[in-house]
């Protein structure tokens, strides 16, 4: 068990590095960032300020959840496309069942440390930025911060482990670029990247409640952001391990059913 962690650790400063050398596309991702940034800020402000108390949001709460949305964007695997998809379609796959290690864990060790690369060059300016333009309220002690770093981590296995399983579809369907842009399009919106997930109407609440996607944007954000503290701070984090738990598991079994299917067709 201790070497299998050691392969780990070691893909996963393997996928921090790999990240690092593409630093035009960080520099443009960051800018990118910034400007749907202001565009979010000016929108949800405007809004805020013309419904004071709009779930429970004022100029200075909306404008943390905004920027620190757009700072952990880039972390979080909405877009991200698993090297598991084009394995599946080549066949190499059958490789990697062959390897010592297990494969989603592989992946995802190796997303983790090229997730944590990203944030540094464009999460921490993008909320920097947003600090000295919209003066965001942010909490002035450290346990929400404490708290919201492993939050966060949570948040960005969470998110690459449910995108990881979508694309295991891939043993029985050709394409899944549907399923992808399907799960993408659902994640953003109930996870709350558009909108907090706060301001949704009871309904519609209760569905993203019921899916694992709130735990990759907006409690993660509210964590950090101070909004959540205390007992409820650490429920949020309980409810992220058990998607954490419960997407592990479905992938597992999934990618085990792949297995099976591939030895059948003769792979």
């Amino acid at each position: 068990m201790r070497a299998d962690m050691g392969v780990y650790w070691q893909l996963a400063k393997a996928g921090f590095r790999r990240q690092s050398t593409y630093r035009l596309a960080m520099v443009a991702g960051l800018i990118t960032n910034l400007v749907f940034g202001f565009v979010r800020a000016a929108v949800l402000t405007s809004a805020v300020e013309a419904n004071p108390g709009f779930g429970g949001y004022d100029r200075g709460t909306i404008g943390a959840y905004t920027w620190l949305s757009q700072g952990l964007l880039g972390a979080i695997a909405f877009w991200a496309l698993p090297e598991i998809v084009e394995r599946i379609r080549t066949g190499d796959v059958a490789v990697d069942f062959l390897r010592p290690i297990d494969p989603q864990f592989a992946h995802l060790a190796e997303y983790l440390g090229r997730a944590t690369c990203t944030l540094i060059p464009r999460g921490l300016p993008s909320v920097a930025v947003g600090a000295l333009t919209f003066g965001l309220v942010i909490p002035n002690t450290p346990w929400p911060y404490l708290l919201g770093a492993f939050s966060l981590m949570l948040a960005i296995a969470i998110s690459f482990l449910s995108m990881f399983t979508v694309c295991l579809a891939g043993f029985w369907l050709i394409e899944t670029r549907g399923l992808r842009a399907l799960h993408m399009i659902l994640g953003t919106f109930l996870a709350g990247l558009f909108a907090p997930v706060h301001l949704f109407p009871d309904w519609l609440k209760a569905i993203a409640y019921a899916t694992p996607f709130p735990s990759m944007l907006q409690w993660p954000i509210d964590v950090l952001s101070g909004r959540t503290v205390g007992t409820a701070a650490v429920q949020v984090v309980a409810v992220q391990c058990f998607w954490l738990i419960a997407l592990t598991v479905i992938g597992q079994l999934v990618l085990r059913a792949g297995r099976r299917k591939l030895e059948v067709q003769g792979g």
